[in-house]
C-alpha cells in the first residue's frame, strides 16, 4: 500500500478475491515514510484497522532524500534521537524494528520478503500501472514473469518471489470509476489536488520531500497547513521552498544574465553544490551526456533537467534517467546506433 488511488483499487480487488478463496486475513504491507500527507495516514489506518487484514504497517529508521537542503540532504524516519520532532507518533500496531539490513526505502521490498519468507513462493501485489509511463508498458508485456504472466517483476528467481501488477492495463478513469461505483474510501487529498487545478498526471500522495515530489510542497500549506508545519520544523529547507514556489523553484525561462542552460547548469554545478564528491559526480555526468547526445535536437531540455536536478540536490540524477527512458530518447539512441525502428539497420534511400 502507499495510501493513493491504485493501491487503494488493488487492496479491495484483492480482500474480494482473498475471501472467495478462503485466504484471510489479507497481508497488507506499508512502509511508512514519516513525512506523509496526514490524508494518507487516514487512508492507511482504514485499511490497517479493517477486520479482515493482517496489518504490516513499518515504521522503522530508513533514510529518505531531502531534495530542499543543501546542508541537511537526509531525513532519517524515525530515528530515536529526534523523537521530539517526529511528525507524529508511532502506531500501536506498527514494526518498528529495522532487521534487514538496509536503509533505503526502495531496497526494503525485497529485503522484508526475503526473510519473511525464504523458503515460499510469495509475491507483493501492487498498483503500478502501464498508462504512466511508455517503458513500463514495455517492461510489462515483452516477457513472462511468472507462468503466462507478464505483468510483473522478478524479485528472486531462486526463492520463487515476485510482484505482479495485475491493473497494469487500467487508464485513471477506470480507477477511479472502480473506487466510487463501489464506493471504496480513497486519500481525500486527491481532492484538495484536484481542486487546487493540479493535472493528474502529477497527483502524488507518498512521501513529499524527495526529488520527483517538491510540488507537493507548493500547496502543502494551504492543503494541511498542520502537517506543513510539522515539516518544516523536522527538515530544513521545507520552508524555504514553500515560499519561492514552483516558478522560481522550477524555472520555465532561462535567467537573463544567462545565455544557454547548459552555461546557466554549468554555473550552478559551480556555485550552488557545496558537497566536492557531488560536484564532481555532477560534472562527470554532465560530460557524458553532452558526448552522447550532442547531436540531439532538443539539446536544451536535457540542460535544463540537469539544472532541475542540481536544484533539487538529486545527485542519484534520478530526474535524468527519467527524462533518458522517454521513447523519443530512445528513438534518438537507436537513430545514433544506425537501427531502424522496424528492426535491421537503417537503409539510405536514393533521391
Amino acid at each position: 500500500m502507499s495510501g493513493g488511488k491504485d493501491s487503494t483499487v488493488v487492496f479491495n480487488l484483492c480482500l474480494q478475491v482473498a475471501k472467495e478463496k478462503g485466504r484471510l486475513p489479507l497481508k497488507v504491507l506499508f512502509i511508512d515514510q514519516e513525512a506523509e500527507w496526514q490524508a494518507t495516514i487516514d487512508q492507511i489506518e482504514t485499511m490497517m484497522y479493517h477486520p479482515d487484514v493482517e496489518p504490516k504497517w513499518y515504521q522503522i529508521p530508513i533514510k529518505l532524500f531531502n531534495a530542499t537542503s543543501s546542508e541537511e540532504h537526509w531525513l532519517n524516519c524515525w530515528d530515536e534521537k529526534e523523537k521530539h520532532r517526529w511528525m507524529r507518533d508511532k502506531d500501536p500496531i506498527a514494526i518498528t524494528e529495522n532487521i534487514y539490513n538496509q536503509d533505503r526505502f526502495a531496497k526494503m521490498f525485497g529485503a522484508i520478503i526475503a526473510r519473511q519468507y525464504p523458503q515460499t513462493k510469495t509475491c507483493y501485489i501492487a498498483g503500478v500501472r502501464t498508462e504512466e509511463s511508455p517503458s513500463r508498458a514495455l517492461g510489462l508485456t515483452n516477457a513472462c514473469t511468472y507462468k503466462w504472466a507478464t505483468w510483473g517483476t522478478v524479485l528472486n528467481k531462486k526463492m520463487e518471489h515476485y510482484t505482479l501488477y495485475p491493473i497494469y492495463d487500467w487508464s485513471y478513469t477506470d480507477v477511479w470509476k472502480a473506487i466510487h461505483d463501489n464506493k471504496w474510501p480513497y486519500n481525500k487529498i486527491y481532492d484538495i489536488q484536484y481542486r487546487y487545478g493540479m493535472p493528474v498526471s502529477n497527483m502524488r500522495v507518498s512521501n513529499v520531500h524527495h526529488e520527483t515530489a517538491v510540488h507537493s510542497l507548493f500547496y502543502m500549506q494551504e492543503a494541511e497547513p498542520e502537517t506543513y508545519v510539522k515539516l518544516t520544523q523536522r527538515i530544513a529547507g521545507i520552508d524555504m521552498a514553500c515560499k519561492m514556489g514552483k516558478k522560481d523553484y522550477f524555472p520555465d525561462e532561462l535567467p537573463f544574465m544567462f545565455t544557454s542552460w547548459k552555461e546557466y547548469r554549468d554555473y550552478l554545478v559551480e556555485k550552488l553544490i557545496t558537497n566536492e564528491v557531488w560536484r564532481e559526480s555532477f560534472k562527470r555526468k554532465f560530460i557524458e551526456l553532452d558526448n552522447k547526445y550532442a547531436n540531439l535536437r532538443d539539446i536544451d531540455e536535457l540542460h535544463k533537467i540537469g539544472v532541475m536536478s542540481i536544484l533539487t540536490n538529486d545527485w542519484e540524477f534520478i530526474k535524468i534517467n527519467n527524462m533518458l527512458r522517454r521513447p523519443e530518447m530512445n528513438l534518438f539512441r537507436m537513430q545514433q546506433r544506425g537501427e531502424s525502428v522496424y528492426g535491421g539497420k537503417y537503409t539510405k534511400q536514393l533521391n
